[in-house]
């Protein structure tokens, strides 16, 4: 179980990491200026103690890039981190051969042919990093960054690459280009 927990990092930043954001267009971020983990323990029991450790230094480096103060007492976001793991399967197919013979009625003729169809199913783990800012008071949803990936094995060099996905998934925070200086 633990090398398929340290397999199924999702973080590297290879190219294939999918990154969305969303967020409530009703918020006005400028507002905001302090901020605190929500559950950092409980980002994913699937994955080790040292990654979690590297997803919440990263989360903490890059509010703190965007002018945000880390203040566990009163805060005004609350920043929740959530590792998602789901068993996939790709199948595809591949189709060999054909031919035959055109008779009186062209391809629909007299004669037969042959074709082989080839199925080839691949099991792999997708992976998301799902990072939610949330409003303090109001415990309400305010901004919403996903990263997505096809994990097919550990991540390279953790200590940099966690934190390039991190900061690649919360690129568009806070949104409008209200980021602080």
């Amino acid at each position: 179980m633990l090398l398929i927990a340290t397999a199924i990092i999702v973080w590297s930043c290879a190219p294939t990491l999918k990154v969305n954001s969303d967020y409530d267009k009703d918020v006005n971020f400028s507002t905001y200026k302090k901020f605190a983990l929500y559950n950092p323990e409980n980002i994913n029991q699937a994955i080790s103690e040292l990654n979690r450790a590297r997803v919440v230094t990263a989360i903490k480096s890059e509010m703190v890039k965007r002018g945000f103060v880390e203040d566990s007492t009163s805060p005004d976001l609350l920043v929740n981190a959530v590792a998602l793991f789901e068993d996939r399967q790709s199948m595809s197919s591949t189709s060999t051969g054909g031919g035959y013979y055109g008779g009186r009625y062209g391809a629909y003729g007299w004669g037969g042919g042959s074709s082989h169809t080839t199925y080839d199913v691949r099991n792999y783990k997708d992976g998301s990093l799902v990072i939610d800012v949330i409003e303090a008071s109001t415990k309400k949803l305010v901004w919403q960054g996903t990263g997505n990936k096809e994990i097919d094995g550990p991540v390279k060099n953790p200590d940099v690459n966690i934190p390039k996905a991190v900061g690649l998934i919360m690129t568009s925070f806070p949104p409008g280009g209200s980021q602080k200086k």
